[in-house]
């Protein structure tokens, strides 16, 4: 993809992105040579590089990289002084995005402790069984989160407050005392910096443990697989011009590792300048605006973003000549939604990846140029990373044949909180890390198949519900699918299509099926169809099959 001498200048001795072999935790990994030992360090060196510049933009709030870090020191040493914390403890925070969550979260892992996120979203019941895995010294809380951090049985035995305080007690402590330094604290690589809940598709959510290390691979990973794609993008690609600060919309919640990783490594390792929307749900319009407001210069989402984005009835209206990068994650992008971004957006350089909360994001890396040829994957091994496909007896499959991908690296977790054997059950002795999708990798490239819980067996026959979703969105009527087995008393199971039609656009039944039908397998035409006004999303922007699987059959 690149020269020998662009190769040579981001990852040769020296170089950025150098890489070299060492052991992590018993296990042999590729690791960057030019990193930081902790994340304290990597905000520090955004100060000193770039003081003024705006790091996080919140409405009319705007906080520089030096601002920052002067006021997680006071954080700090609020957290050490006012609530006992140090060393190995935990601190949790259930909360909207904010510069108090992104603030307190960079105290908590200068004093070695660990910031455990909380799903806003959780219910009381929930929270108490995050609180009462994790045992935090204290609970953070801002918004609707914090009413039902007050409901929680917890709140009778761990000290719950409100995050405004936090602030209001370090911004006097700033005013008054400017800490010059983090308080003391010996912080190894390895240590634990954050845990970040699973989604739970099996039984109840499960603390990720991911360290210091994990989080600085993040950033690094990601730059240089963004510089790849700058330099593979040749000529005709866009770029964001010399002295121009990147900018982008911090959408992805902070409990989440896309959305905590962005906004402790990404950012400042290279001084990209984070916008918060408004509270609330994603919107189109919103990400417009701001784009036009912030002359952004990246997107980041999922591809119904994308397409939302594109097909806005005012998008001419809005200025996104700047933005250079489209990246997602995981989804694969429809060959119909690609020809879009080339027509309104030409010359925009567009990565996709694959990677979940247990690899720190990171896992494969598909660029505008392997994209022409596999669209429908989610690309190679990405940089310093291991893929593997592997049956059920843990034996390595050869190219083209689907079974279990397994996933090993710098950025693979420390494993589950206070869950051994679930992690025995994910991480073996060389730390591979079972993912439990299918997949397949064919000329190097891995394309996604199924979770395992997603497949459909219908007669005998596996169905992987992607596919089927692949061919719906190309549809020039449909806006956005997902397709699930529904029982059936025959077949065990059978297709179910979920279709939102586009703006003023009307299908039937009959007509989704025959589109369906014009492609794939008659097995796999979806027997039923229901068409929505809209899927439901967490916000990571993950289609809720679970919600849609208690939808009438």
């Amino acid at each position: 993809m690149l020269s020998a001498d662009l190769r040579a200048l981001l990852t040769g001795p020296g170089g950025p992105f150098e890489r070299a072999l060492e052991p992590v935790l018993g296990a042999p990994a590729e690791v960057f040579v030019q990193r930081a030992p902790h994340l304290p360090a990597v905000l520090d060196g955004a100060a000193g590089r770039t003081p003024d510049a705006p790091y996080l933009v919140a409405g009319e709030r705007t906080l520089t990289y030096a601002g920052a870090a002067r006021l997680a020191r006071a954080y700090a040493a609020v957290l050490a002084g006012e609530y006992g914390v140090g060393k190995g403890d935990r601190v949790a925070v259930a909360a909207p995005n904010s510069p108090e969550y992104l603030l307190a979260f960079w105290a908590t892992t200068a004093l070695g402790a660990i910031l455990t996120g909380l799903n806003g979203w959780w219910t009381p019941a929930e929270l108490d069984h995050g609180i009462e895995l994790t045992g935090p010294v204290v609970v953070f809380g801002a918004g609707r989160p914090l009413q039902r951090l007050h409901e929680c049985g917890a709140a009778a035995t761990i000290r719950i407050a409100d995050l405004a305080d936090l602030a209001d007690l370090a911004g006097a402590a700033e005013r008054l005392d400017s800490p010059a330094d983090w308080p003391a604290a010996v912080i190894e690589e390895d240590d634990p910096a954050a845990i970040m809940f699973t989604s739970g598709t099996t039984g109840r959510p499960k603390g990720a443990v991911l360290s210091h290390r994990n989080m600085v691979h993040f950033g690094l990973f990601g730059g240089l697989g963004g510089a790849v794609a700058a330099l593979a993008g040749g000529a005709d690609g866009r770029q964001v011009p010399p002295g121009v600060q990147r900018a982008t919309l911090l959408s992805n919640p902070l409990f989440h590792v896309s959305g905590a990783c962005v906004a402790l490594s990404t950012a400042p390792l290279f001084g990209t300048k984070l916008v918060l929307p408004p509270p609330g749900r994603w919107s189109e319009e919103t990400a417009l605006r701001l784009t036009h407001e912030h002359r952004l210069t990246q997107w980041s989402g999922v591809p119904t973003h994308f397409w939302r984005m594109l097909t806005h009835p005012d998008f001419d209206s809005y200025e996104t000549g700047q933005v250079a990068t489209i990246g997602s994650g995981g989804s694969t992008f429809a060959p119909e939604l690609l020809r879009l971004i080339e027509e309104k957006m030409p010359g925009v350089q567009v990565t996709n990846g694959y990677g979940m909360t247990e690899t720190t994001g990171a896992g494969t890396f598909l660029n505008a140029q392997k994209m022409d040829t596999h669209p429908a994957s989610v690309g190679a091994a990405a940089p310093t990373m291991k893929v593997q496909v592997r049956d059920a007896a843990g034996t390595a499959l050869p190219e083209g044949e689907v079974g279990e991908v397994h996933l090993a690296g710098a950025g693979v977790f420390l494993g589950y909180w206070r869950d051994p054997a679930a992690t025995r059950d994910v991480l073996d002795d060389g730390r591979w890390y079972r993912t439990g999708d299918y997949g397949r990798i064919v000329d190097g490239v891995l394309y996604l198949e199924s979770r395992m819980r997603d497949m459909i067996i219908r007669g005998g026959e596996n169905i992987y519900p992607i596919e089927i979703e692949y061919r719906l969105v190309e549809h020039p009527d449909i806006d956005d699918a997902a397709v699930i087995g529904v029982p059936d008393t025959v077949l065990g199971q059978e297709v179910k299509a979920f279709v939102v039609c586009r703006r003023g656009a009307e299908l039937d039944a009959g007509q989704v099926r025959d589109w369906v039908a014009g492609a794939l397998a008659a097995f796999k035409v979806p027997a039923r169809v229901e068409f929505r006004d809209a899927l439901p999303y967490s916000q990571t922007g993950k289609v809720l099959k679970r919600e849609l699987e208690g939808s009438p059959a």
